[in-house]
């Protein structure tokens, strides 16, 4: 089966990494006459993260076109049937999600969600025109030394190179300014 383009966008939490994938998508969405899907991976935990959510939807809402968003926290691999290869998808976030696969479906071990993660991500990509992923950078730095950290990383950081291996483009958001790390910059 033939899969579509996929990008990887990462940066640190509020660098303008979603919005950049939004851009990317509405204009990648232009050029190939393309539906435009969000799939958000967010739960409303807490006053925080319900108003975050709340303010993304805003603004999908407010935007000059049309997206169809998918609140999916995990299991991705269920709704992929629903796409084609007219629709491009913007996964927002792989640290979201993450984080619901060790916490909210209590698995602990780490291969398997590395497994669960990039199953998701592959039947998203087999089934679109185009998958945008993004991401948060928590890997850069000093290692941690708790347990629970560190397997995060070890998760989050395997994950990250798998899809950047497979990506045709690679991007490093920082202070809003999308940096081309792998392939062609857009």
């Amino acid at each position: 089966m033939e899969t579509g383009k996929l990008t990887f966008i990462t940066g640190g939490v509020r660098s303008g990494k979603s919005s950049y994938a939004e851009k990317a998508a509405i204009k990648l969405g232009q050029n190939l006459q393309a539906n435009l899907h969000y799939i958000a991976c967010g739960m409303p935990s807490d006053k925080e993260m319900t108003a975050r959510i709340a303010r993304h939807k805003e603004d999908r809402q407010n935007a000059s076109v049309h997206w169809e968003t998918w609140e999916c926290p995990y299991h991705l691999h269920r709704i992929a049937k629903h796409f084609s290869k007219q629709d491009i998808l913007v996964l927002d976030c792989v640290t979201t999600l993450l984080n619901n696969y060790l916490f909210d479906c209590n698995m602990d071990d780490p291969e398997r969600v590395i497994d669960y993660l990039l199953t998701d991500i592959v039947s998203l990509q087999e089934t679109s025109a185009a998958l945008i992923v993004v991401s948060n950078e928590v890997t850069i730095g000093l290692p941690f030394e708790e347990p629970s950290i560190k397997k995060y990383q070890y998760i989050l950081g395997n994950v990250h190179q798998a899809i950047v291996d497979q990506s045709d483009t690679a991007y490093l958001v920082e202070n809003g300014i999308p940096i081309c790390k792998k392939g062609a910059a857009q």
